[in-house]
């Protein structure tokens, strides 16, 4: 008895009950929030709620509908956390995600060969071209000193002009087969052997993107713990001048860093394209946010490969179960307001604890003084 006491009494113990107990004040605030606004609107939270999980879950064949969403949000996220764990704040995944996506349909559109090899080197360079695309910030940051953050931000605006240019292109992405007085817009669609394939389950179907996804994420879960490359990014992370004494390099390691953060993005523009996304096309607005959603994914998983799943789902859940707020008399607008009040209630109890470490530290630091 008296040992059990002492371990609920532990300050560890304690800290962690507490957390919990704000993330669920937390979340019980947004959602409360919530219902008000959508009262405010002249209709019922419990009925806008329930058309949410009706479309997210609940509905025939629509959970595997939010996998196959969720599936480029986790990827997104996940290079996000190999960029966090270096100590790099990689924001460009938009752009990224929309040079992977026209990799992918530059090879599936415009190379000969059977449609499973065609597959697999259209998602390898989807990877490798968006690692390319964030290791010019690597190149910039480590060569002029310019921060990652300016220069994939500001990458992302030029990505975007590039697929609008492609995809008016004959030469490079523009759909050829289209007839008639107005050209497509857009690239050919990927033909059916090109396709991920899609997993059936109990009514429901979804595509091998998540799975990729989530093997993906035990992976990385288990090579940032277990292996040497995920214990000297991670002593980057923590502090580049122990890292480089240590023998770290950090202008190679934080280059593979970035790289890697960018094929990830690259990858799920990819699997967004052979998934489905946009009719198998890349179109005007192809990436449609999933860079910036998978950003915040990985910042309310506060870096956790593991944690970034369900928060995908969480978002993704979202996105799909705005379809059926028409049915309510909603605008899908209200979505996002409650998208926001999520976050900023998942952002709430991270705030408070760095808080409470911080005055803990200054403490510490005046009764030495």
């Amino acid at each position: 008895m008296t040992a059990r006491t002492d371990t609920l009494l532990d300050p560890r113990v304690r800290s962690g009950l507490e957390m919990a107990g704000l993330y669920v004040l937390s979340l019980a605030g947004a959602l409360l929030l919530s219902g008000l606004l959508v009262a405010a609107t002249g209709n019922s939270a419990f009925k806008v709620f329930g058309a949410l999980l009706d479309g997210a879950f609940l509905a025939p064949g629509r959970w595997g509908q939010t996998l196959v969403v969720a599936a480029p949000m986790l990827l997104v996220a996940l290079g996000m956390v190999v960029g966090v764990k270096a100590g790099f704040f990689n924001i460009g995944q938009e752009g990224q995600l929309l040079i992977g996506a026209m990799a992918m349909a530059w090879v599936g559109t415009r190379w000969p060969g059977p449609g499973p090899l065609l597959l697999f080197v259209g998602l390898a360079l989807s990877m490798a071209f968006g690692g390319g695309w964030a290791g010019l910030a690597a190149l910039m940051r480590f060569r002029r000193g310019v921060p990652e953050v300016i220069s994939t931000l500001l990458l992302v605006f030029v990505a975007a002009q590039f697929s609008g240019y492609a995809i008016t292109a004959d030469w490079l992405l523009r759909d050829l087969d289209t007839t008639g007085p107005t050209r497509s817009v857009s690239s050919a669609p990927l033909d059916e052997a090109i396709r991920l394939p899609v997993l059936r389950i109990f009514g429901n179907e979804f595509n091998w993107g998540i799975v990729i996804a989530l093997a993906l994420a035990v992976l990385l879960a288990v090579a940032l713990v277990r292996s040497v490359w995920g214990f000297r990014l991670r002593m980057l992370g923590h502090n580049p001048a122990v890292a480089q004494k240590a023998g770290v390099a950090s202008t190679r390691m934080g280059s593979l860093a970035l790289f890697l953060s960018g094929g990830l993005a690259g990858l799920a523009g990819a699997v967004m394209l052979a998934g489905g996304s946009s009719g198998f096309r890349v179109t005007s607005g192809f990436s449609q946010n999933f860079g910036w959603q998978g950003l915040l994914v990985a910042l309310l998983a506060r870096s956790s490969p593991i944690l970034a799943i369900p928060m995908a789902i969480v978002f993704a859940a979202l996105r799909t179960g705005s379809g059926f707020l028409a049915a309510t008399g909603v605008d899908r607008k209200i979505v996002d307001v409650v998208q926001a009040l999520l976050v900023l209630a998942l952002l709430i109890p991270p705030a408070v604890q760095f808080i409470r470490d911080r005055r803990k530290a200054l403490a510490m630091a005046g009764e030495e003084a």
